[in-house]
């Protein structure tokens, strides 16, 4: 166990930080914390920009004895997700023993330690590790039987991320079945309400202050993605499928073929591994918890949310172990049976754990194209991000104090920058959110920037990729007689010709 742990760990400070824009908004937020301005992204503006105000706080906490505001945030990250998707990992072996799968728990734990998918949102700073570790807590300390404890880390999982409610409800539905069988309707709902009281004191006391502080307790966030990008209705769906059906990157050695083999084969034996489980320790949260990934599946396919790739890992552990416990039954790897016989089954299943971590392999490279040249996840792509910094350098000799910088991709820019950012998304600007939608003939890709937005706002400088006002804001009349190009950065990311920084006429 000690050895998958420090793979995990030491897989995770192999490739150093690569953050992604996003986490550099969280980072933005704690830092401001630790400055004296609240939790905001733009001090004297309280709007709920983030969704993970546990990451938040743990970051905020952590750097205090590390510098502060001055605390290098993303190496710090990184040292915590590390740590997060090492514990992810000891617990993924305790579930399996406890479901009365153990070779299940060492794949699941073996894989995820691996996964090119957990790496890269470890190493970009993101609060994905943290947020997979509370949900497999939850649902560890739910087959354990151990309900306080998972009532506890239900509240700490939800503040981390609110999907966190497509694995906490179900358990808890589960459970007062579970209790309303074996008790009767009063006791069951006493119980039930004696358990929750940690999590219900975590929701009230957070409800509570983010009320008071923001004026609302839902993110921001989560209304200005729901009207700010285009999206085909089929595309969430397909997402989540080409995510089921290649969770070990099938399709870097066999081709997107491989998917009309591996849907029917991964969904029977997940299925097969719920019963399986189930049946082994009925009552106990089993199959609420293994069903987790499949909730997640149709949620998300049926909101279609503009599905960013951090969303597509919070599941995985979950399927893996499913999978995994479905081939362990098939071959009669239960605890249960006997050593003896289980021999071959279990080279079998071993040896095709071998082959997943050898897919995994084309994952991976040895010496990234950008970015720091240590191994890493070839999706641990940060060249958008390299290139916003050097924007943000450039920036940084030009401004005044007070200066507004707009963009539609804030995280960099904040960070490295210490001027007000409008957040033309509207994740951190609340403003945005009323110039939405846009008619869709402004579109190239899914998201282009609110010409009047800028033009209500006047700020001195825009940043954006040139895809973003290809046939909206560049082709605004009123914003070319007041906005000059001041510079211009090549690059074909999303299908840009380059990046492009606009300042007011009347700067110098």
């Amino acid at each position: 166990m000690a050895l998958v742990a420090a793979l995990a760990f030491g897989l995770r400070l192999i490739p150093g930080p690569r953050t992604i824009d996003d986490a550099f908004i969280t980072f933005r937020y704690a830092r401001n914390l630790l400055e004296g301005s609240g939790p905001v992204f733009n001090p004297g503006e309280r709007v709920l920009g983030t969704t993970t105000p546990l990451y938040m706080g743990l970051l905020t906490i952590v750097s205090l004895p590390l510098g502060g505001a001055h605390a290098p945030f993303p190496v710090i990250a990184l040292v915590i997700n590390a740590l997060a998707d090492a514990l992810t990992c000891l617990l993924l072996i305790a579930v399996g023993r406890s479901l009365r799968f153990p070779a299940a728990g060492w794949a699941a734990a073996l894989l995820w330690a691996v996964s090119p998918m957990s790496v890269t949102f470890a190493v970009g700073g993101m609060e994905t590790s943290v947020y997979i570790l509370l949900l497999v807590s939850v649902f560890y300390f739910r087959v354990r039987g151990k309900l306080y404890a998972m009532s506890f880390l239900s509240g700490l999982a939800f503040l981390c991320r609110p999907d966190a409610l497509l694995l906490i409800v179900p358990l808890w539905i589960e459970l007062f079945i579970r209790l309303l069988q074996r008790n009767g309707l009063r006791p069951a709902l006493g119980k039930i309400l004696l358990v929750s009281l940690p999590l219900l004191a975590i929701l009230v006391a957070w409800f509570a202050f983010a009320y008071s502080y923001y004026g609302t307790f839902l993110p921001h966030s989560m209304l200005a993605k729901s009207v700010a990008y285009r999206l085909d209705p089929r595309d969430g769906l397909i997402r989540m499928i080409q995510n089921y059906a290649t969770p070990f990157f099938e399709d870097l050695t066999f081709g997107t073929g491989i998917i009309l083999l591996t849907v029917p084969v991964y969904l029977f034996l997940s299925v097969i591994g719920i019963l399986a489980a189930e049946r082994l320790r009925p009552g106990d949260g089993a199959a609420a918890g293994l069903v987790f990934p499949w909730i997640y599946f149709l949620v998300f396919s049926i909101a279609n949310p503009l599905i960013f790739r951090w969303y597509l890992a919070p599941p995985l552990p979950f399927l893996f172990l499913s999978l995994f416990i479905g081939l362990a039954a098939l071959l009669g790897l239960a605890k249960t049976s006997d050593a003896g016989t289980a021999r071959k089954p279990a080279i079998l299943l071993g040896a095709i754990v071998l082959g997943c971590l050898l897919l995994y392999m084309r994952g991976w490279t040895l010496s990234p194209d950008h970015g720091p040249t240590s191994p890493a996840p070839e999706m641990a792509y940060i060249r958008l991000e390299l290139l916003y910094r050097r924007v943000a350098g450039d920036l940084q000799k030009k401004l005044l104090p007070g200066q507004t910088v707009a963009a539609g991709d804030v995280g960099v820019l904040g960070y490295f920058l210490d001027t007000p950012i409008l957040d033309t998304v509207g994740l951190n600007s609340a403003q945005s959110v009323r110039y939405y939608p846009l008619p869709e003939d402004m579109y190239v890709i899914v998201y282009a920037m609110p010409p009047n937005l800028i033009l209500d706002e006047q700020p001195a400088y825009v940043v954006l990729l040139e895809v973003y006002g290809r046939n909206g804001l560049l082709r605004d009349s009123r914003f070319l007689a007041q906005y000059r190009i001041c510079a211009e950065y090549p690059t074909d990311i999303y299908g840009s010709q380059s990046m492009l920084v606009y300042c007011r006429k009347d700067l110098p």
